[in-house]
């Protein structure tokens, strides 16, 4: 059996104009049986659009930047990091048309972000200067220590994968979900109420947002690999989400990753 091309946007580094992904997200995929492919930052439809009809899946990955307010009808915050246009744009249209195709989709912290805000959600621009009661979410290094914890949904696709109430996870974040966009719920929170993850209500499709960074942690981690894992499971067939537990005929059976609760 052929092997999942799973796209994954790069990012933008504005001092010397060069597109470049953190290698962990593409050995993760790699790993789980999937192939990467890394998606430049080129804001042209035709090209977007060719290339995802190579794809069987989406990886929406962290980013350096922040999402441009302007985007969600936000004024840009004092503590507003970078905005990478090139980057934004991308994005933007490779979220019209992972929505379109409804191909599997992984986000990550940004990405994640980004998601919400693709669905008409809003983001809180700064946490530490918006809610001075959060706790820390970044956490600086090492960056795979597990230095908070997220409550679980039950009835989730991680709450199924952990098969606990609550895992341990890295933080490196400092905007969060404000507003959830359309079709998402969330599925995890942190101790301060923030969100921690997000799915799709549809259940003829997979979509999977994490605040955290599973492909830090993947190679000693259970409970992070099983989210790539899952991932890639549900690119190689036909999928159905029922009740939380994500169900992928031929797939691989994943057993409940709790070692890090």
């Amino acid at each position: 059996m052929s092997r999942p091309v799973i796209g994954i946007t790069m990012r933008h580094d504005l001092a010397t104009e060069r597109f470049y992904l953190a290698r962990d997200y593409s050995e993760a995929i790699e790993a789980c049986g999937g192939v990467p492919l890394h998606i430049s930052l080129i804001p042209q439809p035709e090209y977007i659009q060719s290339l995802m009809e190579h794809l069987d899946g989406v990886l929406l990955p962290g980013s350096a930047s922040d999402v441009d307010p302007l985007r969600y009808g936000r004024e840009p915050h004092p503590k507003l990091g970078e905005v990478h246009p090139l980057k934004d744009e991308t994005d933007k249209l490779v979220m019209e048309e992972v929505e379109r195709r409804g191909v599997p989709l992984l986000a990550i912290c940004f990405g994640m972000q980004w998601l919400n805000v693709a669905r008409g959600g809003t983001l809180m621009q700064d946490i530490g200067s918006e809610m001075p009661q959060a706790i820390k979410h970044e956490q600086g290094a090492p960056r795979t220590r597990h230095s908070h914890r997220v409550r679980l949904l039950a009835e989730s696709l991680l709450g199924n994968l952990a098969g606990a109430e609550s895992v341990a996870v890295n933080s490196h974040h400092h905007q969060a979900i404000d507003v959830l966009g359309e079709n998402l719920r969330a599925t995890s929170w942190a101790a301060d109420g923030l969100v921690e993850s997000i799915e799709d209500v549809r259940t003829d499709r997979f979509v999977l947002g994490v605040q955290w960074h599973p492909e830090i942690a993947w190679r000693t981690d259970k409970f992070s690999q099983s989210i790539f894992q899952i991932f890639i499971n549900a690119t190689k067939s036909s999928t159905q989400i029922i009740k939380g537990t994500y169900k992928a005929k031929d797939s691989t059976h994943i057993t409940h990753a709790s070692d890090n609760v």
